[in-house]
């Protein structure tokens, strides 16, 4: 447990935050399919890319990690798996979980992938299994559940035509298309269920950048031809913008000013965007060569916010809603109850513990301004449970966050980080 300190003046802060999970992961695996050396630098280290890099070591790929240079090092195989068998722990990365789900069905051989009880119950798996099923993957829940642990029997991909539902999570897209180019014939992917996709623009732009080009249309049908292979490079990683938004808010949330730097409202990251709904709230958002630059206003206006295409910063964006003018309404993250935990569940929880009022709907809720009690905040082994709701922590006195360590994930040093906004 940790105690959150209030901040009783505005912050004037500069933060350096990690590279971006979502772009070192996928990376990594592209560059473990590409046939030569690989080097990735600017990358994130924590809970996740180590699954991912662990995971991709027991599958045959030579990498050199450098931690205190942030860089992988990557020999690539050419799509080649020379294992012909694995058990492969993944922990509670959905992205490390749906990727190599994908990725061993380019082997020949018998592959399991397992993880923490929140992927064994809560995070399906089985949407990706029936599309991989479609291209003549033999693809399994072990226990007929849609969830971890999955037995890939894999003869190499065939390719063909394969339909995918996206409506709980767009990983399963970006899992299939990451692996297409190895397949034996062309892959069409036709696209079912709403989602937003600005992580499928991510995966589109690291395939692009080692060289893979994939056809679309509207994100509903996309095509990726056989015969295209993924060229060794040297890559760098941008800083991750869903991490960014804690220090914006917290600049919100103090009248304050952060600048979050390299960061720029062009990346294809879609939680950069979580700056327009601070503005609404009031704030003055700058940019420039350097980053990012929040200043906060006096008092935080309430907020009506479509949340998503940024639904990571949905968890940012409830803990300062109690400390804005008038009620904030969080609509169209449905999807989110089959995260790391039910985060609009765990959101309403933790916030009813705080004494704040909130209404919770299928898709969202509706959280109005109230003084906060003191409260320690079960986190749910949800890294953004736990970096969200210390924010209460910098304006309200005797908030407590429970296993903080879970911000290992994504995040390892963040409240290291956060201890900066005090000076």
């Amino acid at each position: 447990m940790i105690e959150i300190q209030p901040i009783r003046k505005p912050i004037d802060a500069t933060i350096e935050v990690p590279g971006s999970k979502s772009y070192t992961n996928r990376a990594l695996l592209v560059a473990a399919l590409a046939r030569g050396t690989s080097t990735v630098t600017g990358a994130l280290f924590s809970d996740d890319t180590r699954y991912m890099c662990n995971a991709l070591q027991k599958l045959g790929v030579e990498i050199h990690a450098d931690e205190q240079q942030a860089r992988f090092d990557i020999h690539g195989n050419g799509g080649d798996i020379p294992v012909s068998s694995a058990e492969l722990y993944i922990g509670n990365s959905g992205t490390t979980s749906r990727s190599l789900t994908a990725y061993v069905s380019l082997g020949r051989g018998k592959f399991l992938i397992d993880g923490d009880a929140p992927m064994r119950h809560g995070r399906p798996i089985a949407d990706l299994l029936d599309a991989l099923t479609q291209i003549g993957v033999s693809a399994r829940s072990q226990f007929g559940n849609g969830h971890l642990p999955v037995i890939i029997e894999a003869n190499g991909l065939e390719g063909g035509k394969t339909r995918l539902d996206v409506s709980k999570s767009s990983q399963f897209l970006t899992a299939l298309l990451l692996i297409a180019p190895y397949a034996k014939n062309d892959v069409e992917i036709q696209v079912v269920g709403e989602r937003e996709m600005p992580y499928i623009d991510i995966t589109l732009a690291v395939m692009a950048a080692f060289g893979v080009e994939v056809v679309s249309e509207g994100y509903r049908y996309f095509r990726i031809e056989e015969g295209q292979r993924y060229q060794p490079r040297i890559y760098h990683v941008e800083p991750d913008a869903s991490n960014a938004s804690y220090f914006f808010a917290a600049a919100a949330l103090t009248g304050g000013r952060v600048t979050v730097q390299h960061l720029s409202l062009d990346s294809m990251q879609g939680d950069v965007q979580f700056v327009r709904i601070l503005e609404e709230m009031g704030c003055q958002v700058t940019v420039s060569d350097s980053g990012i630059t929040l200043i906060g206003p006096r008092q935080l206006k309430g907020v009506d916010a479509d949340m998503r295409a940024i639904s990571d910063t949905s968890l940012t964006l409830a803990a300062i809603a109690p400390f804005a003018d008038s009620k904030v309404t969080l609509r169209n993250i449905e999807h989110t109850r089959w995260q790391e935990t039910d985060r609009i569940h765990a959101m309403v929880t933790e916030l009813r513990k705080l004494g704040v009022p909130v209404i919770e709907h299928q898709d969202g809720l509706e959280i109005s301004p109230s003084s906060v009690t003191p409260a320690a905040i079960d986190t749910y082994e949800d890294h953004r449970m736990a970096m969200a709701f210390a924010l209460v922590g910098l304006k309200a006195n005797g908030i407590r966050i429970n296993d903080p360590a879970c911000v290992s994930k994504t995040f390892p040093n963040y409240f290291e980080v956060l201890e900066q906004l005090y000076v």
